[in-house]
């Protein structure tokens, strides 16, 4: 039996390799990158945008671990629609997609909803994994930075804006947990119960830090533009629009119904525990 992990050396799949590799799982590592190594894994090159969906790559599977790459909407229906083509032609035993976070998941991009509704269609075994923000996009450099050097934790969210934060950790614990839970369908919620604001974020980097950290309000566009440097113009420009469209919204938070601790039993980590674990 073998997990089939898109993304293998990513944020979000190589945390699920890992935590299946430990477990003593057999994994196939998706890449674009033919010569990438991945530990515990094997690496098989795989390009979404080819006009050939991966139907190999997915023949046989026990699981089959999804998320769409970054990338412009035309290229990321793409994805979208290669990805099903695929699924239902080779019939793995499991599929588990994830949203990839930002919006609730009722506000999806139009890529991510087609995969939603086409593995609702195909009859397959799957779940659907449903972050929020990711406690990843605070190490950011400007972000991590300001907490250490200065002491202000920067963000472009009102002091009292509410999110239910988790780690790519929490994820892939999600992941492998539904997996061997086919019992479990639908939509799961990963993240913090209730939701963390921006205060409590700072209370965290304090705890972790030693050291006094406030927190500070960003608007949008100033964010974007402290990230250009690092992630390009056009980049950074998406970013400032998602946190200037989440800032309309009265939290980010999910609520008790289909999270995973309720379905899988699995806590996710707090902030702080989350600083701990990686050594920030």
């Amino acid at each position: 039996m073998s997990y089939v992990i898109h993304g293998a050396t990513g944020a979000q799949g190589a945390p699920v390799v890992a935590v299946l590799a430990a477990a003593g799982k057999s994994v196939t590592a998706l890449t674009r990158n033919e010569d990438a190594v991945v530990a515990g894994a094997r690496v098989r090159a795989v390009d979404l945008l080819s006009a050939e969906p991966p139907i190999e790559a997915y023949r046989g599977a026990e699981g089959v671990f999804v998320h769409l790459p970054l990338g412009g909407e035309e290229d990321r229906l793409r994805y979208a629609h290669n990805v099903l083509a695929a699924l239902n032609e080779a019939r793995p035993a499991r599929v588990v997609f994830s949203t990839s976070g930002g919006t609730p998941p009722e506000m999806a991009d139009a890529a991510v909803t087609t995969v939603v509704d086409g593995l609702r269609e195909s009859g397959l075994s799957h779940a659907v994994i449903a972050p929020r923000l990711f406690l990843e996009n605070l190490l950011l450099p400007p972000v991590v930075g300001g907490a250490r050097e200065e002491g202000v934790l920067r963000y472009p969210l009102g002091a009292d804006y509410a999110v239910s934060w988790a780690s790519h950790l929490d994820v892939a614990d999600a992941v492998a947990a539904l997996f061997d839970r086919p019992d479990v369908t639908g939509t799961v919620e990963v993240g913090q119960v209730p939701g963390v604001t921006g205060p409590g974020l700072a209370d965290a980097f304090a705890a972790h830090l030693g050291r006094e950290v406030t927190y500070e309000a960003l608007a949008p566009a100033a964010f974007g533009e402290v990230l250009a440097p690092l992630l390009g113009g056009g980049a950074a420009a998406g970013v400032a629009g998602l946190y200037a469209f989440l800032g309309t919204l009265p939290d980010n938070a999910i609520g008790s119904d289909r999270t995973a601790q309720r379905l899988l039993g699995l806590t996710p980590r707090t902030p702080v525990q989350w600083l701990a674990e990686i050594g920030a």
